[in-house]
C-alpha cells in the first residue's frame, strides 16, 4: 500500500471520484488557482478544468448556497471552506437548506453535497480560529458528520461522502494535512459511513477520541502500557450518525471509559457519548465515566495558554488512573 499525506488521500479520492462521475465539482476559496489553501486541491484544476475546480469569491454563504443548488439539480458538488470557523457564515445554508430540504420535500429531493475543510484548534489563532465544530453539526438530523483521523480514513470516508446521497460534513485538520500512512487504494473501495474503528484492544479501560484526540489516546494507551494496563482505543470516525455499539460493547468488556473530545465540555459529543454509556451499559460500569476536553472558555492566543486549554495526554493519563483507582 501506498504512503500518502493526509492531504494526498483527500485528493486521491475526490480525483478518483470526478474521474468516475462528471457530475462532481469542487468549488471553494483558492481551491484552484493557488491549489488550495493547504494544498489539497494541489494539480486539479490543470486535469479537470476551471469548469470543475472553481475559485469562489470570499462568500461562504453564496458558494455553500450555490452548491446545494447545484445538488438539487443532479450534480454532487464538493464545498471546501477554507476552515471551519468561516462555515458560520453559511450556517443557516447548511443547517436550514442542505439538512432539512430532503425531509421537508417528503424525500422528492435529494442533496448529495460534501461540506468539507479543516476543523478544530491549530494552534496560535485565536478564539475565532479555533472551534470544533462537531458538536454543532451534529445536532441536526439531516446532516452526516465525519471526522477523519489518518490518511487511510480519510480517502475511503470521503469516496463514502462523495457518493452518499444525503449532505456530508467533513471533518479534517489543519495541523494534521502532512500525517502520513499508509492508504488502501481502490477506486471501488469504501469506508461505510457510521462505523467505528477499533484501533487498539485492551481489557482495562475503554478510550475514546476523534480526529486529533484519537492520536491523544494512542499516546495515552502507550503509557498505561509502560505502567501494566492495557486501553481499547475507539476512533468513532463518524460523529453522525454515532456507532455507540461498538463503544458500549467495549465498556462492557473493560468497565471504564474515559472520552478526549476537543469540543468545549458544554453540550459536546462527550456528553452524548457518556449519557448513551449510562444508558445502556450503567450496570456496567465500575467507575463514572471521565471526559477529557478543552476548557470551557474562547480559544486563547498565547502559546501557552492554548497549550493548556486543549484536551491533552497527562490530563488524559490522570483520567485513566482515576476511573482504574489506580
Amino acid at each position: 500500500m501506498p504512503e500518502m499525506q493526509l492531504r494526498e488521500a483527500i485528493r486521491q479520492a475526490m480525483v478518483e471520484e470526478m474521474e468516475r462521475d462528471e457530475n462532481i465539482f469542487l468549488i471553494g476559496e483558492e481551491v484552484a488557482q493557488y491549489n488550495g489553501a493547504y494544498k489539497v486541491s494541489q494539480g486539479m484544476l490543470d486535469q479537470f478544468g476551471e469548469k470543475r475546480v472553481i475559485d469562489s469569491p470570499i462568500s461562504e454563504a453564496g458558494f455553500a448556497g450555490l452548491g446545494i443548488g447545484a445538488a438539487l439539480n443532479g450534480l454532487r458538488p464538493i464545498v471546501e471552506f477554507m476552515t471551519w470557523n468561516f462555515s458560520f457564515v453559511a450556517i443557516d445554508q447548511i443547517i436550514n437548506n442542505a439538512a432539512k430540504v430532503g425531509y421537508m420535500s417528503g424525500g422528492q429531493f435529494k442533496t448529495p453535497i460534501v461540506f468539507r475543510g479543516p476543523n478544530g484548534a491549530a494552534g496560535q489563532l485565536a478564539a475565532t480560529h479555533n472551534t470544533s465544530v462537531e458538536a454543532i453539526y451534529a445536532y441536526f438530523p439531516g446532516l452526516k458528520v465525519i471526522s477523519i483521523s489518518n490518511p487511510d480514513d480519510a480517502y475511503g470516508l470521503m469516496k463514502s461522502a462523495i457518493r452518499d446521497d444525503d449532505p456530508v460534513v467533513f471533518l479534517e485538520s489543519e495541523v494534521m494535512y502532512g500525517l502520513k500512512g499508509e492508504v488502501e487504494v481502490d477506486p471501488e473501495r469504501l469506508i461505510p459511513i457510521g462505523k467505528a474503528r477499533i484501533a487498539r484492544e485492551g481489557d482495562d479501560v475503554t478510550l475514546v477520541g476523534h480526529n486529533k484526540s484519537y492520536w491523544v489516546a494512542m499516546e495515552v494507551a502507550d503509557r498505561l502500557a509502560a505502567d501494566g494496563y492495557s486501553a481499547e482505543v475507539i476512533d468513532p470516525r463518524t460523529i453522525r450518525p454515532f456507532d455507540f455499539d461498538t463503544v458500549i460493547e467495549s465498556v462492557k468488556k473493560t468497565n471504564r471509559c474515559v472520552i478526549i473530545d476537543e469540543s468545549n465540555p458544554f453540550a459536546s459529543i462527550s456528553s452524548e457519548i457518556a449519557f448513551q454509556i449510562q444508558d445502556r451499559a450503567f450496570d456496567y460500569l465500575d467507575a463514572p465515566i471521565r471526559r477529557v476536553t478543552a476548557k470551557d472558555v474562547p480559544a486563547p492566543y498565547a502559546k501557552n495558554l492554548i497549550a493548556h486549554y486543549m484536551p491533552g495526554a497527562d490530563d488524559a493519563y490522570e483520567a485513566c488512573k482515576k476511573v482504574m483507582y489506580v
